[in-house]
């Protein structure tokens, strides 16, 4: 019951290859092998150069992404003082509301 069950086809490619091998003949050839080609090496990747403009260009793009995260950061905490002010304000509303009917009776 809990045994995987085994599909008789795992991977069906829709390509049909024949039951069995056909038997080839092997001939020798008597003349020398033709040379194998070389593979051309790889060739080596380009340097980067930085010019004055791009450096510049870096520098900038470096200090707008540092000062977008750190106004989304500052606004995020700013949001979360306000909300705790609100809070706590609310909290001694309604404390000062308790209080006073306490006093009434």
């Amino acid at each position: 019951m809990f045994r995987p069950k085994i599909p008789t086809m795992p991977t069906p490619t829709g390509i049909v290859t024949p039951p069995a091998a056909e038997p080839t003949a092997i001939v020798q050839h008597t003349a020398a092998p033709a040379p194998v080609p070389v593979a051309p090496a790889a060739p080596a990747r380009p340097t980067v150069q930085l010019t004055p403009g791009t450096a510049l260009a870096l520098v900038g793009g470096g200090t707008a992404v540092v000062l977008v995260v750190g106004a989304v950061l500052v606004s995020m905490l700013l949001a979360v003082a306000v909300t705790a002010a609100s809070v706590a304000v609310c909290a001694l509303v309604v404390r000062s509301l308790i209080a006073s009917e306490h006093k009434r009776r």
